[in-house]
């Protein structure tokens, strides 16, 4: 049955849009397509090369100095015209806008990706599990999230997942990237394989690599350099198409595996308390990766607000990995902060991925040179 109440309405103001509201949510992207593709062509110019780049390396680094400035504006908004509303970010680079608001805003906000319960999804296929029966704990910082528990009717299901890989090559091609890295690290991690190619110094880092682990992956997204900026590039040519194609076909009554909903419900509906991975300051939830991180750990949502849980730490050469960007990010929300060209470079010298690539005079230079394509939005960095 159809709600009475319901009704979308679309405005280009932010204050109407934001007045009284009880929750908000965000997309957005600061610049074009013409601004992204030059955060994905200048590194290929040195060496690095670039599957998304809208979270980390690079690429994502700039896309969150670009972003940051909007997404403290669109806070002071709603500390504004709705300052008890809750505010669900969807926008990348996740953890460092999340980090950013966290530190420098009053609002209540936490940022939402669907890559851990999807990837959960996609396990129980695999393995031929009822989605809902596993029971796992998940924790990291955004699409660099590790399932420390995985278990189906207490059944660790480590050891299953890991023979599954090893003997079945269908399976094992669907995500060359993260198997590989589950067969070394021993843990599975939320993002998809293309994603973490660009996260790590392991497989883009030369050509053989990227040929071998990044372009014949058979799931959605392998490795392919530039491939989300491909997929947006004919988009761009008539942007108002996509949303008038979207509104001609009938919406889905089915619950999505998103967060959101169920968050507001706990938060402002029924009060039902829903745990869910959110992205968070760490304040100790994970004892062994910097307190003023931006994690993604389990978190309660209920009447009250949101209640960080306390994860426990990670195995330790997973520390070590996700220390490094936990502290780069932390890096990116100071420059941007201050606005220093110095610390760009600091955070860009300890990328991975450019670190594996460049020498520190190229990463320089290549900054340089984003900093100039950048300038409209970016304003004078010193």
């Amino acid at each position: 049955m159809d709600c009475p109440c319901s009704k979308i309405v679309a405005t280009m103001d932010r204050a109407e849009a934001l007045s009284g509201a009880d929750g908000v949510l965000c997309t957005v992207f600061a610049g074009d397509i013409d601004i992204w593709q030059h955060d994905i062509l200048i590194p290929k110019k040195y060496g690095v090369d670039i599957n998304v780049g809208d979270t980390r390396s690079v690429s994502g680094i700039f896309r969150a100095l670009r972003n940051i400035p909007l997404m403290l504006d669109i806070c002071a908004d709603i500390e504004r015209y709705c300052p008890r509303a809750v505010f669900l970010n969807y926008t990348n680079p996740m953890s460092i806008l999340c980090g950013a608001m966290q530190k420098y805003s009053n609002v209540q906000v936490t940022g939402l990706c669907h890559s851990v319960q999807g990837t959960v999804k996609m396990l129980a296929e695999w393995l031929d599990i009822p989605k809902d029966d596993i029971v796992y704990k998940c924790m990291g910082v955004n699409h660099q999230a590790f399932y420390t528990e995985l278990s189906y009717r207490g059944e660790d299901l480590y050891p299953r997942l890991r023979k599954l890989i090893t003997e079945n090559e269908e399976i094992r091609n669907k995500e060359q990237v993260r198997n590989e890295m589950f067969l070394s690290l021993g843990y599975y991690v939320t993002e998809s394989s293309g994603h973490n190619s660009e996260y790590n110094a392991w497989f883009r880092k030369r050509p053989d690599l990227i040929e071998k682990y990044c372009t014949h992956g058979t799931n959605w997204n392998p490795g392919e350099y530039a491939f989300s900026l491909n997929l947006r590039r004919d988009r761009a040519k008539n942007t108002a198409a996509q949303y008038e194609n979207w509104l001609k076909k009938p919406f889905s009554r089915e619950k999505s595996l998103e967060y959101a909903a169920d968050i507001f419900n706990a938060r402002i509906g029924d009060g039902k308390p829903f745990v869910f991975n959110g992205n968070v300051q760490n304040c100790g939830s994970i004892p062994n990766l910097p307190a003023d991180a931006c994690v993604e750990v389990p978190v309660v949502a209920d009447r009250m607000g949101f209640k960080t849980t306390v994860a426990g730490p990670l195995p330790e050469h997973l520390a070590i990995l996700v220390n490094t960007t936990a502290r780069i990010e932390s890096l990116v929300i100071e420059a941007a902060r201050t606005k220093s060209r110095e610390l760009v470079y600091r955070a860009v010298y300890m990328d991975p991925l450019c670190s594996a690539v460049c020498s520190l005079e190229e990463i320089r230079a290549m900054c340089d040179e984003l900093f100039e394509v950048n300038k409209e939005f970016l304003g004078e960095y010193k």
